[in-house]
């Protein structure tokens, strides 16, 4: 491939909307091209990857017996309401909901479980056709509300979603772990070092819910880890240190005039934050509409954890309620409310950090003022103690170590559904009995388009991207210092040896400088460079490999069986799980 042919495109800079790496070199290497907040065309050479990316994962999906399908993009809303799924990607407003000409409502798909239903059971009729496995790599659609970081959160993306049905929890199994296994196997391939972690289940409900992390400084999501337990930050379950109880002391009004956090009040009247009990006041939102008000009672050095809130109460959304609201509940503006006198008038809930503590400090219900050394079922009333609390590093993990921290990107995530979607669709098989029995179900996602900025996010250095050999868009770039007919047929002779060894090239024919040529290659990340420079009289050229920087000079006719054999030790070494 000729590369004045190919429509390389290389910017000066980097844009400056970009953070992560990922962002910076995909977009000033010409890989993606952006058009508006989280929408992106492919580049030729971008293309490339993502097809070598498609095909590890399409092979891994074959080798565990998967079939492959394509499903429609845009689907009617009756299916969802049938689910009770598109009220709350409405409330949410992460789908793209629309109507036709006819007011017919029809969304574009962030996921598929509805659809594969229906058409699952246009393919199952009887026990006999179970186990089954579906996947596909389609484009997903999801309006986020802060696309960031380019491919890694756009509101347009590329999924790989599989689906399969069994007739029990053994067969369900089977295939979970399977599943697991062969994401494993992708990620090894594409040379991601990653973490597999517990995680929630969030819209898609289910169980037995996990992760794939690639490890990332730029990643959005927090890991907390010991040797034996590792959870995103949603799920994480981390116990905190506790100060002694003391006798409870008569309660007292303290004055804290301006005191807006919890960290004001902290600093008015001398004490540490963990002798404060702040009270949040959450919005919680359900599937059918109603929304209910809630107090939560956290440690006042502790944040809350939406999610785990969420789905104590059942509900799909969780927020701060308006200051008008707590102050027409609690008489005081959110800075000093708390929970005394609030029995039998909102729920309170306190995180468990809170069981046994005494002498605590309170909102007094009156703006500016606190309750210094309040103590529970004395002062106040709690309805329930509940791990409502954001994890953190530090914490004891349930396996009795501290909890370590790590940012990653979720490229995977794997899902036991069991009869959540099956049930509601009738998807059924005749039992023992002949009563039909719900099939259990299991989803399966892998982030195909975030599986390639994940990759760049790891394999990249200053002079720009360094993709591995198993998903390069080519496996070696042929380059010339001097552009002329003498240079011309060593081009070619080398052309036909790398052909012959089933190797990929992309020969830089630009007319630009020899010095522009080297730096764009670099910045295009080919793992391998054959320069024909000042030893090309001796009959020689130079082999480069992008990571590293090993270089050797050989014969013209040695280069690309030199090119194949360390492209083969790259690869031996990415299947063994190595580090680079």
């Amino acid at each position: 491939m000729k590369a004045s042919r190919f429509g390389i495109r290389i910017l000066r800079e980097f844009p400056k909307d970009a953070e992560a790496p990922s962002h910076k070199w995909l977009v000033r290497s010409g890989y993606i091209v952006q058009h508006s907040s989280g929408i992106y065309s492919y580049s030729p050479l971008f293309f490339r990857v993502f097809r070598k990316i498609c095909a590890i994962v399409e092979q891994e999906m074959a080798a565990i017996g998967a079939l492959q399908v394509q499903l429609p993009l845009l689907q009617p809303a009756r299916l969802w309401e049938r689910s009770g799924r598109w009220e709350v990607f409405r409330r949410s407003r992460l789908m793209f909901q629309l109507t036709d000409r006819k007011d017919s409502e029809y969304g574009l798909t962030p996921t598929a479980e509805e659809m594969m239903c229906e058409f699952a059971k246009s393919m199952i009729t009887t026990r006999k056709d179970v186990p089954l496995t579906f996947f596909q790599q389609h484009v997903k659609f999801r309006d986020e509300l802060r696309p960031r970081f380019g491919l890694v959160r756009s509101r347009e993306f590329t999924m790989m979603d599989a689906y399969s049905f069994d007739c029990d929890d053994a067969g369900l199994d089977v295939v979970y772990n399977a599943m697991r296994g062969a994401y494993q196997a992708v990620f090894t391939r594409c040379a991601l070092k990653f973490a597999i972690v517990l995680a929630d289940s969030g819209a898609m409900g289910g169980s037995g819910s996990e992760e794939f992390m690639a490890l990332s400084e730029w990643g959005e999501d927090t890991i907390l880890y010991t040797d034996t337990y590792a959870a995103n930050a949603e799920r994480a379950q981390g116990s905190t240190e506790r100060d002694a109880a003391e006798p409870p002391r008569p309660a007292r009004e303290v004055a804290t005039p301006d005191a807006k956090s919890a960290e004001d009040v902290a600093a008015q009247l001398g004490i540490s934050l963990r002798q404060i009990v702040k009270t949040l006041v959450y919005e919680v939102a359900s599937a059918s509409g109603e929304d209910q008000l809630v107090a939560v009672l956290l440690r006042g050095d502790r944040s809350i954890n939406l999610i785990k809130l969420q789905n104590h109460l059942g509900g799909i959304d969780a927020k701060l309620a308006a200051a008008g609201k707590v102050t027409a509940i609690f008489g005081a503006e959110p800075g000093s409310i708390g929970p005394a006198g609030m029995q039998g008038r909102i729920r309170v809930l306190a995180d468990k950090s809170l069981e046994g503590m005494t002498n605590v400090v309170i909102g007094a219900n009156k703006t500016g003022w606190h309750l210094a050394d309040a103590n529970p079922g004395r002062d106040f009333a709690i309805d329930g103690f509940v791990d409502l609390q954001l994890a953190e590093a530090g914490d004891i993990a349930p396996d009795g170590a501290a909890l370590n921290a790590a940012r990653g990107i979720e490229v995977g995530h794997i899902f036991k559904l069991g009869d959540k979607y099956t049930k509601v669709f009738e998807l059924t098989v005749p039992g023992s009995d002949n009563k039909p029995v719900p099939l259990q179900m299991g989803c399966y996602g892998i982030g195909t388009s975030r599986v390639a900025a994940a990759i760049v996010e790891q394999w990249h250095d200053d002079d720009g991207i360094i993709w591995p050999v198993t998903v390069a868009p080519f496996d070696v770039a042929i380059v010339a210092a001097k552009q002329d007919d003498s240079v011309q047929p060593h081009i070619d002779s080398i052309e036909a040896d790398l052909t012959a060894l089933g190797l990929d090239y992309l020969t830089d024919d630009r007319d630009i400088s020899a010095g522009s040529k080297f730096k764009s290659m670099d910045m295009i990340g080919i793992p391998f460079r054959i320069t024909l420079g000042r030893a090309l009289e001796q009959g020689q050229v130079e082999v480069r490999a992008r990571a590293g920087g090993r270089t050797e000079t050989v014969a013209i006719g040695d280069a690309a069986a030199l090119v194949a054999a360390w492209r083969k030790q790259a690869l031996d070494a990415i299947e063994a799980g190595a580090d680079r």
